[in-house]
Formats: C-alpha cells, structure tokens, sequence
C-alpha cells in the first residue's frame, strides 16, 4: 500500500470515528551518518524511522494523535482516540482545513538518487580531518561527521489534498583544535546540500576549519566601546532568524513581536530586501508544498526596507483576519505553526573589503553565544568573539565581549556586501551595522 493510499484509508477511519474532518501525515527517514576523531571512528549510525500524525476536527475542537505503527490495521483505533480527545477539549474559534489549492511547484530536485555507503563517509571524515591537521598550529582535532539522510513526506486531507515528496541532504563538517591548556582555541566549517554533486570538498573544508582556529589564537578583550560591527556570514543570517521570528503570524496575532503593528512600514534600512522561496530548486528548505497543503510560492518578505507581508499558516492568519502565505510548519505530533523557508537578504554592491574601509576602529564578528534576544521589546545582547577591525583591516582575535543594541535600530543601519552564498536556508551577505555597543573590559 502506497503512503498516499494508506493516510486516504486513515482519514476515512476518523470520518467513521465521527470527525468531521481531518488530515494526515507521514514523515519516514532514513539516515546514515560517521564520526571520525584523529583516525578512529567514533560513531557510524544507521537509522531508519516511520512517524504518522492524524489531525482531526469536530466542529471547532481539535486533536492530534501520533504513532509509529504503519500498520493499517491500527486505524481504527487511532482514530477513535483522536476523535474521543476532540469531544472534550476547548474549541478553537480559528481552527479548520483550509479550501483546497492546486500544488503544481514543478521538479524541485529535491531528491538524490545517490545513496553513499559507510566506507564513502568514512572517506570523506578522513579527508577533512587529516586536511585540517596537516596546517601548521594545529594542535588537535574535535573530529569531523559525515552524512546522509533521506526523508519522504505525504500529506492527505479529508478536504480533498493529497501530495507526497522525498528529500535528501548530504553533509561534511569538520572542527579543528589549536593552542594547549587555557589557550585552546577551535573554529570549524561545513558543507550542506541536497545532491552530492553539490557537496563542498572535504579537504577544502578541512583546511578551512584548521586556517580560522589559527587565526583565532591568542585572543584578547578589547575596552567597552561603541563602533561599527561586521557580521561574518556564517552569522548574519541570525539577524535573518530575529526578523523571521519578529514577523511569524502566532507572534503577531498574540501580540508578542515588536514589529506587530509595522506592517506596510519600514523596519530594514532603505534598499534593503529580503526574499523567501520555498520553491527554490535544490533548496535546503524548499518544498512543493506546506504542512497544511497549501502550493509553495516565492514572496518578498521586505521590499526597499518596507515590510510586505507576515508568514502565516492557517489558524494564525484567521486571526489576523488574512490567508495564509503558504508558511505552515509541522511535524507529526503538533499543529502546524508558521515559519521561514529558503530566507535571504539580497546583496549589496560593495566588497566585504570596502564595506569595512573605512571603519578605523570596528568589530568582526565570526560567533556569537547565547540567546539574549527579547522578542517583544526587541533588545538584543549576545555574546560575542571574532577580530577587531583597525584602519580597514582585521587585527587581533578578541573574545569574552558582548554586542547589545536594539533590533529596530539594527535593523535600520544594516548594510550588506556582495558576498551572498546560498549555504544554511537563511543565507546572509556579510553585513555591516553602525552604533552596536561592545562591552569588554
């Protein structure tokens, strides 16, 4: 029995239950992944797994229950306790399926036909690693992981949807060690991507981890001061994640975003945009359609700094008195909830060298620490360690300092270079903001 076939058998078992309608969902994956520390394997796992979710409606009540049985014949009593936990719990005024919305999203590529053996990741933890030992400095390894997984997605509602996809990722990622005792010092990098083909070559990936841990030796805590910071790629899309979270439609509607009532106005500074395509092909996040069957479709989320839309499922733009965006998230055992797909902000047009030019005294920031984020006022204060910038230039390695502002003002004096590589699913530019408090010593 086909997955398609056998959430349509699971639906029709809850309309017998007595729901008035319902949905269901299956996430099987399968996942091989190797770990591998100065020569020796430390860990190769295989995993194989099968969730099913089953959604159920009775009037405004609803319930969720999940297994990990794929047998049919369990059906019906699955459904039955959903339907019996729905009779009892309050009504939710904005629950419900949505209208049916043909999916036609095109060949996404989103799955690999390539499934690579134990022996191929071990090969390619051993490249990394043994690159990232052979650069002078390096004192030690904190290994490097190898991986694979494939996931496959059916989704079927009782409101007439039925759709299915598969996904696949492969990974390399590697950490190298320098100095001794209390001057260790580590930094890492990494490749992630749907095809193989696409996969970033491990000994490059190696001696880059193993060059960035050498630079960071010795650092020191620079004095409190207010200055320019540079975001490093690697963390800039953060700033993307603080925006995605600040516009998310259960944050708006509950009123617990400090950008509640922005909408149609500017909240990045003027030039800036900032795109979300689910239907990016190859995309790390891209998908044919979301987890209530609405189609995929690419937005500006920021036109000219000016904000252009939430990201809402369902239930949270019924709150807003909205439709959804197509931003439904879920997993087997909870509702759905909006958020971000492939998120980026469109670059600039100057260099990471000449963004930082004329910065006399700034910051390079290559980490950040800690969560120290409020979403509703929009503080922000994160621990921090990367270079200083003097005269245009990175200087030393400094670390134990803290970046603290506001997200409305950060937002508001962001400017990207032309660097934007599609590496995480929120992909960032380097990024320069003016007046970020650093706190030293």
């Amino acid at each position: 029995m086909d997955r398609l076939t056998k959430l349509a058998e699971l639906i029709a078992a809850a309309k017998r239950a007595g729901a008035d309608s319902a949905d269901a969902l299956i996430v099987a994956s399968t996942s091989l992944s190797v770990r591998r520390r100065l020569g020796a394997i430390e860990q190769l796992e295989r995993s194989e797994g099968f969730d099913l979710g089953l959604r159920v409606f009775i009037g405004q009540r609803v319930a969720i229950v999940s297994s990990t049985d794929p047998d049919a014949k369990g059906f019906d009593t699955l459904a039955e306790r959903a339907v019996a936990m729905a009779r009892v719990v309050p009504e939710d005024p904005f629950a419900g399926l949505p209208d049916v919305v043909p999916v036609a999203a095109g060949d996404l590529d989103l799955a690999d036909t390539e499934e690579p053996s134990a022996d191929a990741l071990l090969a390619r933890t051993a490249a990394a690693e043994e690159a990232a030992l052979a650069v002078p400095g390096v004192t030690n390894s904190d290994g490097a992981v190898a991986g694979w997984s494939r996931y496959e997605i059916a989704l079927v509602g009782s409101n007439g949807f039925a759709g299915a996809y598969a996904r696949t990722s492969h990974s390399i990622s590697t950490t190298a060690v320098v100095g001794t005792g209390t001057g260790m010092e580590r930094d890492y990098d990494w490749s992630s991507t749907v095809h193989l083909a696409d996969l970033g070559d491990p000994v490059a990936i190696g001696r880059r981890a193993a060059e960035l841990a050498v630079r960071r030796l010795n650092p020191t805590r620079p004095k409190t001061a207010r200055i320019p910071v540079v975001f490093d790629p690697r963390i800039a899309g953060s700033l993307l994640g603080h925006l995605s979270g600040a516009i998310n439609g259960s944050s708006v509607a509950r009123g617990t975003s400090f950008l509640k009532d922005r909408m149609g106005g500017r909240v990045l500074a003027k030039g800036l945009v900032v795109r979300d395509d689910p239907l990016r092909r190859r995309g790390l996040r891209s998908r044919p359609f979301d987890g209530e069957g609405m189609p995929g479709q690419g937005r500006t989320i920021v036109d000219d700094g000016v904000l252009q839309t939430w990201l809402l499922d369902w239930r949270s733009a019924r709150q807003l008195g909205l439709v959804s965006t197509g931003h439904a998230s879920r997993g087997t055992g909870g509702p759905p909830g909006p958020g971000a797909t492939n998120l980026w902000l469109e670059p600039g047009h100057l260099t990471p060298a000449a963004l930082m030019a004329d910065i006399k005294e700034g910051l390079y920031v290559t980490d950040l620490i800690g969560m120290g984020v409020n979403g509703i006022t929009g503080d922000y204060s994160r621990g921090a360690s990367g270079f200083m910038i003097r005269n245009g230039e990175l200087a030393e390695a400094v670390s134990e300092i803290t970046i603290a502002g506001n997200l409305r003002d950060i937002f508001m004096n962001m400017t990207p270079a032309n660097d934007l590589e599609f590496r995480r699913g929120t992909d960032s530019p380097t990024v320069r903001i003016e007046g970020l408090t650093m706190a030293g010593s």
